[in-house]
């Protein structure tokens, strides 16, 4: 039943969102013409790019909800899985550490299989290991939440093309008519303006989300880098040791 209900609270959401949009573009034209239109009126004149507008936004309304739950630490580090690494770690059990991290999966788990598959070569190969890991598992995140700034990014793109589908709306009407009055031309004008004005919308709001879902991944990814590091200081007083 969830996965029926996330996308139907995503469309719901993009759709709030574009017809939020609309409805601040045209509120000075509508108030000027006479009656106000409706939000839904507003977004039926932006004709087809209105409707990649809203598949845009349903698309990046589903990201988001999908990285509030599994962008969490944890999913990427449990503490539990922690705390059994950290303690076959310390009882030198690390082939069974290695087939622990291997089973689990996930962001720690490969940073701490990767370093102590690099344990005979040394204490300072295991942290190359390890950071090698990190980037890896850090530039698969980051490549998740890029999407939600493809989105911003392709947005006021999208108004743009419906900017100029309403001018073209607009010449068309002039052509055909001998007197076109105002009223006339008002749909090709709303086509233009409401279109940049949710271009812009859907821009402001997916690119805000981006940019905080990045900040929480690179502070997330740091603290993780430094538990798993930490987790490995028992094998650098052990080589110490036997140094």
């Amino acid at each position: 039943m969830k996965t029926l209900r996330i996308p139907k609270f995503a469309s719901s959401t993009a759709l709030a969102v574009i017809l939020l949009a609309g409805g601040a573009a045209a509120a000075t034209a509508a108030e000027a013409e006479g009656p106000k239109k409706s939000w839904l009126e507003l977004f039926e004149t932006t004709g087809f790019v209105g409707y990649l507008m809203l598949l845009a936004s349903v698309a990046g309304t589903t990201l988001v909800i999908e990285h509030m739950v599994n962008l969490r630490r944890e999913k990427l580090a449990p503490a539990m899985l922690a705390g059994d690494l950290e303690a076959l770690i310390n009882e030198e059990q690390y082939d069974e550490a290695i087939e622990l991290a291997d089973q689990e999966g996930g962001y720690l788990s490969n940073l701490i299989g990767s370093a102590l598959r690099m344990r005979h070569a040394g204490y300072e190969e295991m942290v190359t290991g390890l950071e090698a890991a990190a980037n890896e598992e850090t530039f698969k995140l980051n490549t998740k939440i890029s999407y939600l700034s493809l989105i911003g990014n392709v947005a006021p793109l999208l108004g743009l093309l419906g900017t100029v589908t309403g001018m073209i709306s607009s010449f068309q009407t002039i052509e055909t008519l001998k007197a076109p009055t105002p009223g006339d031309l008002a749909k090709g004008v709303y086509e233009s303006l409401v279109n940049t004005t949710m271009g812009l919308f859907v821009a402001i709001i997916f690119l805000t989300i981006y940019f905080v879902f990045k900040n929480k991944v690179s502070k997330m990814c740091l603290s993780i880098n430094m538990q798993a590091i930490d987790m490995l200081r028992h094998l650098a007083g052990h080589k110490a040791a036997a140094a």
